[in-house]
């Protein structure tokens, strides 16, 4: 029996419900595996009303068939939350009930219920505080998985990773290692061996401009040529330290699959200029696959039928590779 997957509805106050709407209105132009959202009911008919969606909601319950996920009707997993207007100011009043998505969602996931599962965006800053640096690192944790979750922006033609994420620029040469690199770079691989079938192409960018640094010991030579030495001895194909100002112009000539870069704008910068919205975000170094549509919140376009569900129905579309 083919498993569904779960869509997190994510931050109440966004593009969220919105992109779902459209992938839904949509659906019968991309192929997909069943799908239904983990959200509240009133709150997605409140917001279907203010965005003017014609389109049907049903409540699934917790021990919900497959054959209930079928039809016409988009079906919800329903988490109570209350909310007078359709949109409101995002706070730390809607933490509980992003969480409480994210529990039931977990559950799922480690009952074998649901193939993998997406996240509509969040706010991190008011969700996470200084608990957690994002919400690969949260999932980690919660999974008991902590330092092995990957970040991989995935696009067909090029993916990139980064070894830090959401930190600050003056602690990124401090939070890099020979070891994370090396891990990072053997979980993604295994990644791509598994799902695509091939021994992925990897460029390793160094940290400073130009990979020069007029310190004694620089980055490139006391961490990242090690780990590229030591991957190269694995027999995983890895070229670098590229500069990281035209590592992204000689993706195509190199044929580089993956790029990893030291920090998190490093390689998201450049790689969003190239694909925009044709990307997803897939954590990986977890038991189950989680993916993200590769955008924030949009809180500047929030009500105004402009949002584009491309990212999110590139993220429902990968699951057709997941057995």
């Amino acid at each position: 029996m083919n498993k569904p997957i779960a869509i997190i509805a994510g931050e109440p106050n966004s593009i969220s419900s919105e992109i779902i709407f459209r992938t839904w209105k949509l659906k019968k132009n991309y192929i997909h595996k069943l799908f239904f959202v983990i959200g509240s009911t009133q709150l997605l008919n409140l917001q279907k009303k203010k965005l003017k969606y014609k389109i049907k909601i049903k409540k699934i319950g917790k021990n919900f068939k497959i054959s209930e996920l079928k039809g016409n009707a988009l079906p919800v997993y329903d988490v109570p939350y209350y909310q007078k207007k359709s949109f409101e100011k995002i706070s730390k009043k809607s933490n509980k009930y992003i969480f409480e998505c994210f529990s039931i969602a977990l559950k799922l996931s480690k009952n074998k219920k649901i193939l993998g599962f997406i996240n509509c965006p969040i706010f991190k800053e008011t969700l996470l505080k200084n608990t957690y640096q994002g919400i690969t690192e949260y999932l980690s944790s919660k999974t008991g998985n902590k330092d092995s979750e990957v970040m991989l922006i995935y696009n067909k033609k090029l993916s990139v990773s980064p070894i830090t994420t959401h930190i600050p620029l003056n602690q990124v040469n401090k939070k890099i290692s020979t070891k994370k690199i090396i891990k990072k770079v053997k979980i993604i691989n295994n990644f791509y061996k598994k799902y695509f079938k091939k021994k992925p192409n990897f460029a390793i960018l160094g940290l400073n401009p130009h990979n020069f640094s007029r310190s004694k010991n620089p980055e490139e030579k006391k961490i990242i040529n090690r780990a590229i030495n030591k991957l190269n001895n694995q027999k995983i194909k890895v070229t670098g330290p590229v500069s990281p100002d035209s590592g992204f112009m000689i993706f195509k000539k190199y044929k580089f699959d993956v790029i990893i870069g030291m920090y998190h704008d490093q390689v998201l910068s450049p790689f969003k200029a190239l694909f925009n919205f044709d990307a997803i975000n897939i954590t990986l170094g977890l038991p189950f696959i989680r993916i993200s549509p590769d955008h924030g919140v949009a809180t500047n376009i929030v009500g105004k039928k402009i949002a584009n569900p491309n990212s999110l129905i590139e993220s429902i579309k990968f699951f057709n590779q997941i057995k």
